[in-house]
């Protein structure tokens, strides 16, 4: 077993889950954020991938009601 070979390997995979993990981060960080207008394309994409969450529904505008 070359040991060298078998600690570059588990270097790259490493790297691989940092890079992974930073992207769910980022993902997590702009899912959270309400922002208005128009979402990231790459936020439209993964709702179309998973319709089994409903989307969110937009607030009702808050104002006098009749009593």
């Amino acid at each position: 077993m070359d040991l060298a070979k078998v600690l570059a390997d588990l270097r790259q995979e490493l790297a691989n889950l940092d890079s992974a993990i930073s992207s769910l981060e980022r993902l997590q960080e702009v899912s959270s954020v309400h922002r208005r207008g128009r979402p990231p394309k790459l936020l439209s994409d993964i709702r179309k991938a998973a319709p089994d969450k409903p989307e969110p529904r937009a607030a009702q505008p808050s104002g006098p009601k009749d009593v």
